[in-house]
């Protein structure tokens, strides 16, 4: 510090705060939110305080400083124990009998988002393109505006009169269905057990608790910051209490399975190092890039597919379309 400037002075105190955070957010896959629920808000912050702590990095060597040391030694511990932020490179092989799955939070087909456009098509056409053997849809609404082809089908509706709800489509038959019914004003998972060849595979649909982050709203600039830390911090003890239901109805399955869903949380999150066990990421199998699956400012990847441990991930992707506020992924997977 002392053959420092005044500037990299305040500098390297900003840079040691920024490489604390970050080293304590290793901590949140082990931290329950219902524990200490405040602390996974952080869980969201991940991405940019690697990027932050990587352009510190990245300063200090420029300017041959020891300090670069600090944030230098933090991220490769991230990067032996943590989910990776970026993949390099990607698998992208293919065989004929891969099943080719996507997954998609369509949010209700944008349907109810006004339009300068007079063009009639939805949008949603291209899925048709992508010759999928199983789709499954988050935020599902019945539209006649929206045609989706497949031969089976599993959707279930928040009500009995409701056209909003979840989807799993199929090429292959549907043997076997149902819902967790969470207690949720709009979140749900679902579930459908497919017949291809001899094999069943178990196809859960999963769309955890919402914590109604806009990407287009200054969310955690709000002048009532602490009345937003409480609203997000109780959806993450929901998101807590879903992920022990859904945990307790899959151990009951022994077969092949699938999990896809928006987990409205990120990798470096509790629940997705309880959910991921004993399960294989599709992005960091054959994914490529950050692998970013929500529309905002910064990379956030909070949309997944999940397999059983003796699965093969043949291809991972993250599609580009803009219909919704998510992004569609997509993954080739073979036994």
């Amino acid at each position: 510090m002392k053959n420092l400037s005044f500037l990299d002075k305040i500098l390297y105190l900003v840079n040691s705060l920024m490489a604390t955070v970050l080293l304590l957010s290793f901590l949140l896959p082990f931290v329950s939110p219902k524990t200490i629920p405040a602390f996974a808000i952080l869980s969201l912050f991940v991405p940019i305080l690697l990027i932050i702590n990587l352009a510190f990095a990245i300063y200090w060597l420029i300017k041959l400083k020891k300090q670069f040391l600090l944030s230098f030694v933090i991220l490769i511990v991230g990067w032996l124990f943590t989910t990776p932020f970026y993949k390099m490179s990607s698998n992208n092989s293919s065989l004929n009998s891969d099943l080719k799955v996507m997954s998609y939070n369509v949010k209700a087909f944008d349907l109810f988002t006004k339009k300068d456009s007079t063009d009639a098509k939805n949008g949603f056409d291209f899925i048709a393109s992508k010759n999928l053997d199983v789709l499954v849809i988050q935020e599902y609404y019945q539209s006649k505006k929206v045609k989706i082809s497949f031969p089976y089908k599993y959707v279930k509706f928040k009500s009995k009169r409701g056209k909003y709800g979840m989807a799993i489509y199929s090429r292959f038959k549907i043997i076997n269905s149902g819902s967790l019914d969470l207690n949720s004003t709009g979140n749900n998972i679902i579930f459908a057990d497919i017949l291809k060849g001899k094999d069943t595979i178990r196809i859960y649909n999963a769309h955890f608790e919402s914590l109604r982050i806009k990407p287009n709203e200054e969310n955690f600039g709000q002048e009532n910051s602490e009345k937003l830390i409480n609203r997000v911090s109780t959806s993450f003890k929901k998101q807590a209490e879903q992920t022990a239901l859904f945990l307790e109805h899959e151990k009951k399955w022994k077969g092949k399975k699938i999990v896809c869903g928006d987990f409205n949380n990120t990798a470096y999150s509790w629940m997705y190092h309880e959910i991921s066990k004993q399960k294989k990421d599709a992005f960091i199998e054959a994914g490529k890039g950050f692998g970013r699956s929500f529309n905002y400012w910064f990379p956030l990847r909070i949309d997944f597919i999940l397999t059983d441990e003796n699965a093969i991930i043949n291809q991972f992707l993250t599609l580009s379309e803009k219909h919704s506020d998510h992004f569609p992924i997509q993954a080739k997977i073979n036994w």
